[in-house]
Order: structure tokens, then C-alpha cells, then sequence
């Protein structure tokens, strides 16, 4: 009978752990970044409407 092969368990264990760590960390980037896109687009739309309002009209 073949004696188990403890490190390569060990081993695919830690890359599964490794991969699933990564993988969350890119979602967190990902929903950051994409929150931080809305934040910037919201602010030149209120810059824009905030100019137009601002400038004067020539007479």
C-alpha cells in the first residue's frame, strides 16, 4: 500500500489559500476602484453645472 503524501497535501492546501486570498484581494480592489470612479464622475458633473452657473454672460 502506497504511505500518504503529507507535503504535497500540505502544499496544494497552502496554493488554494494562496489563490483565494489573491482573488478576494482583486474583488476588494476592483469594488474600490469602481467606487472611486462613481465619486469622480459625481464631482465633474457638479463642477460643470457649478461653472456653467458661475459664468458670466457676454452682454
Amino acid at each position: 500500500m502506497a504511505k500518504p503524501n503529507y507535503a504535497f497535501e500540505k502544499r496544494q492546501k497552502e496554493l488554494a489559500k494562496k489563490q483565494k486570498k489573491q482573488e478576494k484581494l482583486q474583488q476588494r480592489q476592483g469594488a474600490v476602484g469602481h467606487e472611486a470612479a462613481e465619486d469622480t464622475t459625481t464631482q465633474v458633473g457638479q463642477d460643470d453645472a457649478a461653472a456653467a452657473a458661475v459664468t458670466p454672460t457676454a452682454d
